[in-house]
């Protein structure tokens, strides 16, 4: 918890309370539903919720922004956005159910009153949002294929709408064709070896390739 403070200083009691929670309650439902590795588990500050929170450095969502997280697993990197985004409203996504019930429980048990979750594939959603976040869940191309059409016109933010990705390792092959593409290296907001190699990807709406 302490390492989520010392990035993030001027958090209110609530996502305080709300940051403190998160490791009893992925503890409790990750032994009747292994949504986060045994290793993990232990390191969920670092390796989760830090991890995630790292779009926050690259992006300050506005009030009543729309994001959307895709594959969200266990809730990530929706539920700590939606903690330190309050008033942003989240919809978290995964086509495997028993993972989405786990982030339902875990949004329940912190009272986020900002964040919807749906059992389906993307493809499957019919709505429009500023941004779209997720964590390597696919190749980049593969991933623009998936949400395509899903990315608002109206601009809110200074960055462009566009996806949001956590990605880590040599990107150069993999982002070739996207030449808008910008990366923004974590180790340049966080100390910990854990992050020496890892990047956020802003790909913006209107880019080559699409």
């Amino acid at each position: 918890m302490e390492i989520i403070q010392k990035y993030f200083t001027n958090l209110t009691e609530t996502q305080l309370d709300q940051f403190s929670k998160l490791q009893e309650l992925y503890q409790d439902w990750n032994l009747r539903i292994n949504v986060v590795s045994r290793k993990d588990i232990d390191e969920l500050y670092l390796r989760h919720v830090l991890h995630s929170l790292a779009i926050a450095k690259v992006m300050e969502f506005q009030p009543g922004a729309k994001v959307m997280d895709v594959g969200t697993g266990g809730g990530f990197p929706g539920i700590p956005l939606a903690i330190l985004f309050p008033e942003t409203q989240f919809h978290l996504v995964d086509s495997i159910g028993k993972k989405i019930k786990v982030v339902h429980e875990v949004v329940q048990g912190l009272g986020l009153e900002n964040v919807k979750s749906s059992n389906c594939r993307v493809e499957e959603v019919k709505d429009t949002y500023d941004f779209i976040v997720s964590r390597a869940v696919a190749q980049m191309e593969t991933f623009v294929r998936w949400t395509k059409g899903k990315i608002s016109k109206k601009q809110r933010h200074e960055l462009k709408n566009g996806i949001l990705y956590l990605k880590g390792g040599d990107l150069t092959e993999e982002l070739q064709k996207y030449t808008s593409a910008t990366l923004y290296d974590l180790s340049d907001y966080f100390d910990e070896d854990f992050f020496e190699t890892k990047k956020v990807v802003h790909l913006p709406m209107k880019f080559k390739g699409n």
